[in-house]
């Protein structure tokens, strides 16, 4: 049997209540912290730097980039690829089928609806993934609506990671991830994301960066760079 005075309870002393006082008050700061940027922070990668490429001057969006060059005749020739209609990436979870994209009345691109049920979009302007040249998938970092978007963990991509790219056809074009990168969008570059390439590639577009609550957007953009590596039955 315990003893009696070993049961006895002790008050919470006054040092007790300041410091449980105090550990409320930053679990207040970080609610309202959080509800303030729509979410946690989403995985940045590096800035990219010592780019020789011009770049063009961008809106403050996930895919506010100025109008696309207009495309030129490839370097080589390739037999057409069908429309896509869903992404899948693995390395971080991500599975949306695909809305098609253009233009906005002032030559922005346009970009995906901030919708609870979020999707990715692709450029449909330019080529199909699978195609000679670089097609571009766009997605949404979060919402303060409905918080994480399709593409939050862009950032967390690391080289040699998969996409794959289901089409209308019932082919699946595979590319593997070169390079992830995160640019100011006010210095989006332009060319390596839109210019004419050899081979087929894919660029992934979602904004990164700190949040600028004033212009309630983000500073930059997370780019990630892929080379297609097979084609194969979905």
């Amino acid at each position: 049997m315990v003893p009696v005075t070993e049961q006895r309870s002790r008050r919470p002393g006054t040092r007790t209540w300041t410091a449980l006082a105090l550990v409320l008050a930053l679990v207040g700061v970080l609610a309202v912290v959080l509800a303030v940027t729509g979410q946690q922070r989403a995985p940045q990668p590096p800035a990219a730097t010592d780019r020789t490429e011009p770049a063009a001057s961008a809106a403050p969006e996930v895919s506010d980039q100025v109008a696309p060059p207009e495309p030129t005749t490839p370097a080589t020739d390739a037999a057409p690829a069908a429309p896509p209609v869903a992404v899948t990436i693995p390395a971080i979870d991500v599975s949306s089928e695909l809305m098609r994209l253009g233009l906005n009345d002032d030559g922005t691109v346009e970009v995906p609806p901030l919708e609870a049920d979020d999707r990715a979009g692709w450029y449909e302007r330019g080529p199909a993934p699978g195609a000679v040249g670089p097609a571009v998938i766009l997605g949404h970092v979060d919402s303060a609506a409905h918080g994480p978007g399709i593409f939050f963990d862009l950032g967390a991509l690391e080289p040699g990671s998969e996409v794959e790219v289901t089409r209308a056809d019932g082919t699946v074009a595979v590319f593997r991830v070169d390079r992830v990168e995160r640019h100011p969008k006010d210095d989006f570059p332009t060319i390596e994301v839109y210019g004419n390439t050899d081979d087929a590639q894919l660029r992934l577009i979602t904004c990164g960066g700190d949040f600028d609550s004033g212009a309630r957007s983000y500073t930059d953009n997370v780019i990630a760079f892929a080379s297609l590596v097979a084609t194969r039955p979905a």
